[in-house]
């Protein structure tokens, strides 16, 4: 088996999975992850992070607070969409927060 055919795999199991391990659309998401595979086959590869914009040998500013002292580093956060696959021409969905519920009258 090749790379290619592992990443299609891939993709198809995780399209499988986001839309509620459904029996019979075994084709359609082959179909799906054979295109997603190929488009990023296709695409070209992201530069590093640190050869980005800024000039050779400029050193970036310190990192500090608006009371000169070093600020605490911002923690990064991954998106919960961000793990999802969405398919071709399918909606992004997002869940509307709850409702507070009223206590009980007396």
């Amino acid at each position: 088996m090749s790379t290619d055919d592992k990443r299609i795999r891939e993709f198809a199991y995780q399209i499988w999975e986001s839309e509620g391990k459904p029996e019979g659309h075994e084709a359609r998401h082959w179909e799906m992850a054979r295109k997603l595979a190929e488009a990023e086959a296709l695409a070209p590869s992201k530069a590093p992070k640190a050869a980005g914009s800024k000039t050779a040998g400029a050193k970036a500013p310190a990192n500090k607070s608006s009371n000169g002292k070093a600020a605490e580093p911002k923690a990064k956060t991954k998106a919960a969409a961000a793990s999802k696959v969405i398919p071709p021409g399918g909606k992004a969905t997002e869940k509307k927060p709850r409702a507070a519920r009223k206590p009980p009258a007396v």
